[in-house]
């Protein structure tokens, strides 16, 4: 099985959630399915219909949630240093068009979040940072075209 990197922050992330789903989510799924089935017949019950739906979405997160709990190989970006680009790196880039600055944290898939700066590992602007330097230059395939960005700075936080 592949392993998935992940911060311990990620990792506790996932943990919460896995939590709320099995002892708040659950328990409210299964109460939402007897007080339906209280209503009579359940062929034309739309709330147990929507409460079995609900079941079986939470479920489907939970197993997903364990799987990746369970191959989640957590690195502590804290321990890591240096000036190459790699898994945990903040990095500042300056776009080489219009000098404007942005900075990313590449983190695992499963905790990537742009609005937090959080991009993935996979994602296209991290493949072309990974293995870089402070003063490289990369250039990325984005769907708006190609960008080209300058290394600023690299840090573990």
């Amino acid at each position: 099985m592949e392993k998935i990197p992940m911060t311990s922050a990620g990792y506790a992330m996932l943990q919460n959630e896995l939590k709320e789903r099995t002892s708040v989510e659950r328990p409210r799924i299964v109460e939402a399915i007897s007080e339906a089935r209280a209503h009579g017949d359940l062929s034309e019950n739309a709330e147990y219909h929507a409460a079995k739906e609900a079941q079986s979405h939470n479920e489907g997160r939970i197993a997903e949630l364990e799987d990746k709990l369970s191959r989640a190989e957590i690195i502590d970006v804290s321990k890591l240093s240096g000036t190459v680009v790699k898994f945990g790196a903040t990095v500042k880039l300056i776009d080489e068009d219009t000098e404007e600055e942005k900075v990313y944290t590449l983190v695992g898939d499963v905790e990537s979040d742009v609005k937090q700066n959080k991009i993935s590992i996979s994602s296209p602007i991290a493949r072309a940072l990974i293995g870089k330097t402070i003063g490289d230059s990369v250039e990325v395939s984005a769907p708006g075209g190609a960008r080209s960005y300058e290394i600023e700075d690299v840090k573990f936080v």
